[in-house]
């Protein structure tokens, strides 16, 4: 995250939008925040729609914002100041509990607690594709081949999810029924963490499809928290894993070559839980958001929080941050 200060608040289409840094929240609302003056420079309202804010994600163009909204998907656009959804897609018929963008920005994931996952096309605004998990689900990434989806679910479960051949090709259930809540793949696509609800997480090299090796080769596992784990989350250059807790902290561990994570600072400051989490693109910065409504940017390096987000009134339980390449 480059270090200039953003632009003055100008009229809301004409901020400077090469740092984008979104929080929602339970109070309905979707913020859009100058990162280091700490202004919220935009709000989406939302006014006469219920549902809360569950998840958010910023398209690799920087042009569209991505919000689970209860049982469906808004889309925004970034750069303009309307409140308006461009497209709304609608099928889930539950919480949708997380979103994901197609590295060229051509379809968005969902997954919900309905138990769906949900492919759509952003061309077409049509429902690309369906796979039915069974059981409720957590969170679901895009692996950087672009090619497969990794999901997680309440009854316990990972599934590998071949978007060529469309059928879960790969299940893993290391704790039995203990909910995963959450997954990360390294950048590199060699590494899968998943966290699940008693703070612990597990670690799986991923090996080629081509290898004699399994797909997905158990190296460790590790008590992150004590409490309820919300979400892990690698660094972009895998330097790291952050994980996020109902202990109110997040915890930062070093990630070596043969896979052994070192707890290297605590981020300490939230009040409350700590829902959800975000990289800088250089890996040096890290957003949060917490029931204590407020959103934290740190600094990796010191583990400080250099900016605090004010302005929800109920709990962030999400936050999305694009400061790379557009």
């Amino acid at each position: 995250m480059p270090a200039q200060i953003l632009g003055q608040k100008a009229a809301a289409p004409r901020h400077d939008m090469s740092v984008i840094l979104v929080t929602g929240s339970y109070d309905h609302e979707i913020r859009f925040w100058e990162a280091w003056s700490g202004i919220c420079s935009r709000t989406i309202a939302r006014s006469g729609e219920s549902g809360q804010v569950n998840r958010l994600a910023i398209s690799p163009d920087k042009r569209l914002l991505a919000a689970a909204i209860h049982k469906k998907v808004n889309i925004y656009e970034i750069a303009s100041s309307s409140s308006t959804p461009l497209i709304t897609f609608e099928g889930h018929t539950n919480n949708v509990t997380s979103v994901s963008f197609h590295s060229e920005g051509k379809w968005l994931v969902t997954g919900s607690e309905d138990g769906k996952i949900k492919i759509w096309d952003l061309r077409s605004t049509h429902l690309h594709r369906n796979y039915d998990n069974g059981a409720p689900v957590n969170d679901v990434v895009v692996h950087p081949n672009q090619g497969e989806l990794i999901s997680c679910d309440q009854a316990g479960s990972i599934k590998q999810w071949d978007l060529s051949d469309n059928i879960c090709t790969h299940e893993l259930t290391p704790a039995g029924d203990i909910p995963i809540r959450s997954v990360t793949l390294a950048s590199d696509g060699s590494c899968l963490v998943a966290g699940n609800n008693k703070g612990k997480c597990y670690v799986w090299r991923i090996n080629e499809e081509g290898s004699h090796l399994p797909r997905f080769q158990a190296v460790t596992k590790f008590q992150a928290h004590g409490k309820y784990l919300t979400r892990c989350l690698f660094s972009p250059d895998v330097r790291f894993l952050a994980t996020c807790s109902a202990d109110t902290t997040v915890k930062v561990w070093s990630v070596s070559p043969n896979y052994e994570f070192k707890l290297e600072k605590i981020l300490q400051g939230h009040q409350r839980w700590v829902w959800d989490c975000a990289f800088s693109a250089d890996s040096a910065y890290l957003v949060t958001a917490s029931s204590d409504h407020t959103a934290r940017l740190w600094e990796m390096a010191s583990g400080e929080t250099v900016r605090q987000y004010n302005g929800h009134h109920k709990a962030a339980v999400c936050c999305a941050l694009h400061d790379g390449a557009g």
